[in-house]
């Protein structure tokens, strides 16, 4: 059977899932600060992986996957520091992969 690597469509519908979540989050001068760089590092993502995809050697697909990879951990970082901080409706943490260990 053959594997499917999906990861361009999954870093596409993340993206698109910050979106719809910074929407959503509360007007607050917190809200608003931690939105904006959620809505930066949760889209780069996608931005980088389709560079990713026209990269000219091994060495530049890997930096440029180490760059995307390094936007999706921030992106993790801030949800968690939203949920610590009560930014986040607690019940997204239930169904949310970012929280799993």
């Amino acid at each position: 059977m053959e594997r499917k690597y999906d990861l361009d469509e999954r870093c596409v519908e993340f993206g698109a899932a910050i979106i719809l979540y910074v929407d959503r989050m509360p007007k607050t001068e917190a809200g608003r600060h931690m939105g904006k760089q959620l809505l930066r590092s949760g889209t780069a993502a996608a931005l980088h992986y389709g560079e990713v995809q026209g990269s000219e050697s091994t060495a530049d697909f890997i930096h440029k996957m180490k760059i995307a990879l390094k936007e999706l951990r921030e992106s993790r970082n801030n949800l968690r520091v939203q949920f610590k901080a009560k930014l986040m409706d607690p019940d997204v943490k239930e169904s949310a992969w970012i929280f799993q260990e």
